[in-house]
């Protein structure tokens, strides 16, 4: 693989040089929709993501130590670890529309923690819908037998997250380390080899197995003990509206990671819109971290049902305080008309 010289890129609001009143309409006007959307994204999506993953998290382990221990439920814990490391990265967007201002060391370790997020959360989820497949069509194979052992499963995806990461790091560049850049979570500067790696390995191959899981669900004809296919999808529906979620989200921002390679090949910074959508693209990423999180805790049956618990003790002790608080009214009233 060839080394390349990418000294050359830069981000178009700055780098050129903007003569005319459209062009500086243009710049501002893409700075606003940025802007509007980060704040938006950090005062409603990063609260909700965060204090749903926290829930999550608490709900899990507490079941563990209570010995209810489940694959799904192992798989999911993983996949919100991984979807809060997501959250808490996205605080590199406060700074928008401006960038963060780092070396390219930096900005290459911030990437590799990115990737890793990113891809433990993509692999760990195909693990959960085969899990919910082989549910449905159980196989006598050594398939089933490595489903049944959730934490080797686990540690494999990790291995290979690692893996794709560290390459992904390597991609980023390896030569100017102790200069200053703008810093994405995707670096601009990275070698086009970067986004053609993530493209293929973090939505395309993910994406053929998910769609692969959904066909065989709905094509093939289930065992004769199997539960109806509505039956199946209303017992883990969590899952499925997390898939439906993450393929949309991430389709759009492989689109965009894409269309700015193509613009690297052709060594062109692109223009303002193209800017502005990568941006748009980026925080659409984080907001489904947060969304997927939210969904697990309201549609997953055990975090559910640990909810609606607390809810309904919250319910009983207002009720309690309420008839405590009415007798006591009623004495006073007694005591000051005697």
């Amino acid at each position: 693989m060839t080394s390349h010289n990418m000294t050359w890129i830069s981000y178009p609001s700055k780098s050129q040089p903007f003569t005319s009143p459209e062009e500086i309409e243009a710049v501002i006007a893409s700075q606003n929709i940025i802007s509007r959307l980060m704040h938006c994204y950090i005062a409603f999506f990063v609260p909700t993501g965060l204090i749903a993953g926290i829930c999550i998290l608490i709900i899990f382990i507490k079941n563990h130590l209570q010995k209810k221990r489940a694959s799904l439920d192992l798989f999911l814990l993983h996949f919100t670890i991984s979807n809060i490391i997501m959250i808490f990265l996205s605080f590199t967007v406060i700074t928008r529309p401006d960038y963060l201002t780092a070396t390219h060391l930096a900005c290459s370790i911030l990437s590799f923690f990115f990737n890793f997020g990113y891809f433990n959360s993509q692999y760990v989820f195909i693990l959960t819908l085969l899990t919910l497949l082989l549910e449905r069509f159980p196989p006598r194979t050594a398939l089933c037998k490595a489903t049944q052992r959730p934490i080797l499963c686990v540690g494999l995806v990790l291995t290979y997250a690692f893996c794709l990461s560290l390459t992904e790091a390597v991609l980023v560049g390896t030569d100017n380390y102790q200069l200053e850049a703008h810093c994405q979570l995707d670096p601009l500067f990275a070698w086009p080899e970067y986004e053609i790696v993530k493209f293929t390995f973090g939505f395309g191959i993910p994406s053929l197995l998910q769609i692969l899981c959904f066909t065989v669900l709905w094509a093939k004809e289930a065992p004769a003990g199997a539960p109806a296919l509505q039956q199946h999808i209303r017992a883990y529906p969590a899952v499925y509206v997390i898939s439906v979620t993450v393929f949309i989200c991430r389709l759009f921002y492989n689109t965009m990671i894409l269309l700015r390679t193509t613009l690297k090949l052709q060594r062109s910074i692109g223009t303002t819109k193209n800017e502005l959508v990568m941006n748009v693209a980026e925080i659409v990423l984080f907001c489904e971290s947060c969304a997927s999180l939210v969904v697990i805790l309201c549609f997953h049956k055990p975090c559910k049902d640990e909810v609606l618990q607390v809810i309904q003790k919250c319910r009983r002790k207002t009720r309690a305080n309420n008839h405590l608080e009415i007798p006591e009214t009623a004495t006073t009233h007694q005591s000051g008309s005697q």
